[in-house]
């Protein structure tokens, strides 16, 4: 037989019962959208989880008020200065103290968030300067009234020209600021605060100026390799328990913790989440597989007097043979190209909760639709092909 002739029989074949080719092929095509959506969902949770935590290093150790508010917390520069001195294991550290008030430039005001900062917060949290310039150190020390924007509060109230915003005086709370730069779209949050959307002050600045009791001290610490990490978890917090002067009994009031590990936890779970959802998606088209096995079944039934024509004018058993399974990949391919617009219809719905799109989701979808098809039409097309042709013939 010609190929190009097999191939038309076999979708003649097909589109000869309309309804159960389209009941047929359903399974494959929820399973293979199935797969990519449930692959695009797993991989933007891996990737929102990396973007959240892409501002600190490997090697970031955080400690931060037990209960959060500032007045419980014992917690100050003074720790900070303490545990670099102290810790062989610390390389250095950045103290922050956060808070809300209002920004308002012109007619333009909002509600942002405000970072008091030392000077080696941009270094250790990966911000970098698009206009203008950072702080000095001397800026930190003497308290200078300067900020420095985050690109999406500089975009809101510069009307779209951030690089305006430098060398303007701007209103935080009750006091006057001079803007001395606007950092580049970062995208990320760390912490509940997003990079984008905050003011950046000196921290004496931000603290006595700004944000008076309101505000909450965070600490970051960089160990001095990542194989040590655990020994400056334990080193920091049994100099943050002696400074604070805490009995054996008594709880921390403060937490410590390694962002680091947050992320691979939280990748992890991401992963195994998708591996469920992917299982149960695979599932689903070993289950539509077994459904195609039964039409293929009847189908053979139904032609069997065909079979029997075909092969008292010359046909071999591998003609029969690939005659079926070829129908049997044809309906799998057709359900897995449906499939395949039908989960990347899904991903773009579904973008809003982080799903993205994935090449390898609708390969793996696609390709597991074509094993469907071969392994599950292979034994009723090898079956047609082992009917002896006077048996054939003679059923009705």
């Amino acid at each position: 037989m010609i190929r190009r002739e097999m191939v038309s029989m076999a979708w003649s074949a097909l589109m000869a019962n309309k309804i159960r080719t389209f009941l047929s092929t359903l399974g494959v095509i929820i399973g293979v959208a199935t797969i990519i959506g449930v692959v695009g969902i797993g991989l933007g949770a891996q990737q929102q989880v990396a973007e959240q935590f892409k501002n600190l290093s490997v090697t970031s150790i955080v400690v931060v008020p037990s209960r959060g508010g500032n007045i419980s917390s014992r917690l100050s520069e003074a720790d900070l200065d303490i545990v670099v001195e102290k810790s062989p294991f610390i390389d250095r550290g950045s103290i922050s103290i956060t808070g809300n008030a209002t920004v308002s430039f012109g007619k333009e005001s909002e509600e942002g968030s405000i970072l008091g900062i030392d000077e080696n917060f941009f270094t250790l949290s990966n911000l970098e300067v698009e206009h203008g310039r950072l702080f000095t150190r001397e800026d930190i020390f003497s308290r200078a009234k300067k900020v420095v924007l985050g690109h999406e509060i500089a975009d809101l109230l510069f009307e779209e020209n951030p690089s305006s915003a430098v060398g303007q005086t701007m209103t935080i709370g009750r006091r006057k600021m001079e803007v001395i730069g606007v950092l580049k779209e970062n995208g990320a949050n760390s912490f509940g605060t997003s990079y984008d959307d905050s003011v950046y002050a000196p921290y004496d600045t931000a603290e006595k100026n700004i944000l008076g009791q309101g505000g909450r001290i965070r600490l970051v610490f960089l160990a001095k390799d990542v194989a040590m990490m655990a020994l400056a978890e334990e080193d920091v917090t049994a100099i943050l328990r002696e400074e604070h002067r805490l009995k054996d009994y008594q709880e921390d009031d403060f937490r410590v913790f390694d962002p680091g590990s947050i992320v691979e936890s939280a990748t992890a779970t991401a992963k195994v989440l998708s591996f469920v959802l992917t299982s149960v998606a695979a599932i689903v088209l070993l289950v539509s597989g077994i459904g195609i096995m039964n039409v293929m079944f009847v189908i053979v039934a139904e032609r069997t007097k065909e079979i029997g024509v075909l092969k008292a004018i010359g046909a071999q058993k591998k003609d029969i043979l690939s005659q079926f399974l070829l129908e049997s990949v044809i309906l799998c391919l057709c359900g897995g190209l449906i499939g395949a617009l039908l989960g990347q219809a899904v991903v773009y719905f579904l973008r809003d909760y982080g799903a993205v799109y994935s090449v390898f989701a609708v390969v793996l979808g696609f390709s597991f639709s074509v094993f469907v098809g071969i392994f599950f039409g292979f034994y009723p097309a090898l079956q047609a092909s082992k009917l002896d042709p006077v048996d054939a013939l003679r059923s009705e």
